[in-house]
């Protein structure tokens, strides 16, 4: 069993896509061992993007992400990093497969509805960024 992070992004939240982002995971065999609604601070976003930095986008998506209600959460289950990457679908809600989250409830590239770990190492750090052991339920 893997766990990852997964993040609905403000945009999905303030477009009451919650349930619907939730039952795609929960009808392709990940289970929600952790959740919280979180309202990230600018600086709260630049930690978590922190790798990001460098990058032209790094102001616009913690200015995003740090613009409302969020909901965070560790899904476990079986490839849970690869599984959870492809229900959300490519960056871009124009370039991601049809059916994915990205395509269905995105409104644009940085407005994309979900975030998710792309790695067991960035997995675990984005896990440990919003969860203590005692918010993880088996």
């Amino acid at each position: 069993m893997q766990r990852t992070l997964s993040i609905i992004k403000p945009d999905a939240v303030a477009n009451n896509h919650i349930g619907d982002v939730i039952k795609r995971f929960e009808s392709n065999g990940l289970k929600i061992v952790g959740m919280k609604m979180i309202r990230m601070t600018k600086k709260e976003a630049r930690g978590f993007y922190a790798v990001h930095k460098d990058r032209l986008f790094f102001d616009s998506l913690t200015d995003f992400m740090s613009s409302g209600p969020a909901i965070a959460m560790i899904l476990q289950g079986e490839n849970a990093i690869v599984k959870n990457r492809e229900l959300m679908g490519a960056t871009d809600p124009k370039e991601a497969a049809g059916g994915s989250i990205r395509r269905d409830f995105a409104v644009d590239k940085e407005k994309n509805a979900v975030h998710g770990s792309d790695s067991p190492e960035s997995a675990a750090f984005e896990i440990g960024y919003f969860f203590n052991s005692l918010e993880i339920v088996e």
